[in-house]
């Protein structure tokens, strides 16, 4: 028998605090988060961009005080470049970063006859939500975890580890699945997927910018050539910048993915009614937390516990991308609670 039809298992109490969770306008908060995250860091790209610009006009001349009060052409030129690689970037993620995640986790289709039970839970799922049945995949990794994407609610991917399959009963892996079919639904693996491109990038241009400065100041010390000190002030603010802009885009980041993640977890017990099946999913990921690391850092926020092992492990809970598996056990309980 599906497990829809089955009795709930929730206390009774549970349902009021369920359901006055507003879903709807946590989804429409969702799509207003992700564009707003994105040109902010769009507009952290493009300063980075100017300050590089600015930071090699004034090296390359005698800069004076005129420098901090004109604009640099070169610095403009500089953020447009950035900004407009953001852009790019968003709008390809935006298209294409499904698949650029399911290549990345080492993710490959599976059928209905391959993954019977898998395929069911799945499709009980997407009509608890509502929604098209998403493509199922399935990682060949003896690790416990399971993860969501795909840019529209008719075209997403939920794909879990074989250790998973393996491990857990059908009431857990039920939800395992009610959790990442609550990302689909709430618009989660949109935003994940196009803020972890952008956050990327200004890492990426951060590290490139201080390993140039790095070069060019051995050069410019054999050679004896120097900007002036305006320049130094300049190439001081850039390297300051280039330090901080990565932290920050990771800090917003990841304190906008815990969230999701609490109300995914919430919306997993709105979909099953069980809230037991995925307590007693996580602890099974906890228990299982020295297995094997799939993945990388690029995706780590798109799995249901972070897959980075020794990552996870050493990092603080204000840099952390998922919060405590204790923590959301708590939550999970309290459902109910007044």
């Amino acid at each position: 028998m599906s497990d829809l039809a089955a009795p709930p298992t929730v206390p009774e109490d549970t349902g009021s605090r369920i359901h006055g969770t507003d879903f709807l306008a946590a989804q429409s908060e969702n799509r207003r988060n992700t564009w707003l995250l994105i040109v902010g860091l769009i507009l952290l790209g493009g300063i980075l961009g100017y300050l590089i610009g600015w930071a090699l006009e004034a090296w390359s001349g005698d800069a004076g005080f005129e420098t901090f009060v004109t604009v640099s052409p070169l610095g403009v030129l500089g953020a447009a470049v950035l900004a407009g690689i953001g852009i790019v970037s968003s709008g390809v993620t935006l298209f294409a970063g499904d698949r650029v995640v399911t290549v990345m986790a080492g993710a490959k289709e599976v059928t209905a006859d391959q993954e019977p039970m898998l395929h069911n839970v799945v499709e009980e799922m997407s009509i608890a939500a509502g929604l098209p049945k998403p493509r199922v995949m399935v990682i060949e990794s003896d690790a416990l975890n399971a993860f969501a994407t795909g840019m529209r609610t008719d075209a997403a991917v939920i794909g879990v580890t074989r250790g998973l399959l393996k491990t857990l009963p059908r009431d857990q892996l039920q939800g395992v699945i009610a959790h990442e079919m609550g990302h689909i639904l709430n618009l989660d693996t949109r935003y994940m997927a196009a803020v972890g491109i952008m956050v990327g990038l200004i890492a990426l241009v951060s590290d490139m910018a201080l390993r140039s400065l790095r070069v060019s100041g051995r050069g410019s010390s054999r050679s004896g050539k120097k900007g002036g000190g305006a320049a130094l002030v300049i190439l001081a603010i850039l390297i300051v910048f280039a330090i901080l802009a990565p932290i920050a885009a990771q800090m917003v980041r990841f304190a906008v993915s815990r969230q999701r993640e609490f109300l995914a977890d919430a919306t997993a017990v709105q979909l099953t009614r069980n809230p037991l099946g995925l307590m007693g999913a996580l602890r099974a990921l906890a228990g299982h937390a020295s297995g094997s690391e799939i993945g990388n850092r690029a995706i780590q926020h798109v799995f249901i516990v972070n897959p980075v092992k020794e990552f996870a492990s050493k990092t603080n809970a204000f840099l952390a991308t998922h919060p405590s598996i204790d923590e959301r056990i708590e939550r999970l309980q309290n459902l109910g609670k007044a």
